[in-house]
């Protein structure tokens, strides 16, 4: 899944992996020097479903990992932004696209990979893109259009199934899943 912590962000010395002294129950990284205890905790992806009427958009990806595959502009929230804010820069970087940003679609738990992924709808108000380096080509897709053999990931995937699921019934909900 991930590199585990060899050393100490507060002091450099080696850390050791053991259950904490402080009542907790998981094996942690702890320092043996200053006795800092590091928390590995999951990394929050977010993006959008931005649509116009009954297409949605695209982004042909131009970075790995699934280089060429298309997949919903989306990435890693930094810190100082909130989940819906972080998919709306994702937005934006990868597909230049101008949009309203409405309510959370999805919320996918992916402890494979140690990452919660969240999809907000986005209504566009325009048919107009300017993808950014990230992104090879942003191109709108009725549900009969999308290449579903070559969709990036399975989030992406399991979020645009539930999408047009809500449009059909003419009603949006909030979809939380694991993919184990």
């Amino acid at each position: 899944m991930h590199s585990p912590i060899k050393h100490c962000r507060n002091c450099g010395v080696a850390v050791v992996y053991r259950i904490p002294d402080d009542g907790d129950t998981r094996k942690r990284a702890v320092c043996p020097a200053c006795d800092t205890i590091h928390y590995e905790n999951p990394l929050n992806v977010v993006g959008t479903v931005p649509y116009l009427g009954e297409q949605v958009l695209l982004c042909k990806r131009n970075i790995e990992p699934r280089w060429g595959k298309w997949t919903l502009p989306a990435g890693f929230m930094e810190l100082g932004e909130t989940t819906s804010q972080g998919a709306a820069r994702e937005t934006v970087e990868e597909a230049g696209a101008h949009f309203e940003m409405q309510g959370l679609l999805s919320m996918l738990s992916v402890p494979r990979v140690g990452q919660v992924h969240m999809f907000y709808l986005a209504q566009l108000t325009s048919d107009q893109f300017a993808p950014g380096p990230e992104t090879q080509e942003a191109q709108l897709f009725t549900e009969a259009q999308i290449p579903w053999d070559e969709i990036a990931f399975r989030t992406v995937r399991e979020t645009l199934l539930r999408y047009f699921d809500d449009r059909r019934r003419g009603h949006f909900g909030l979809h939380t899943f694991d993919l184990e």
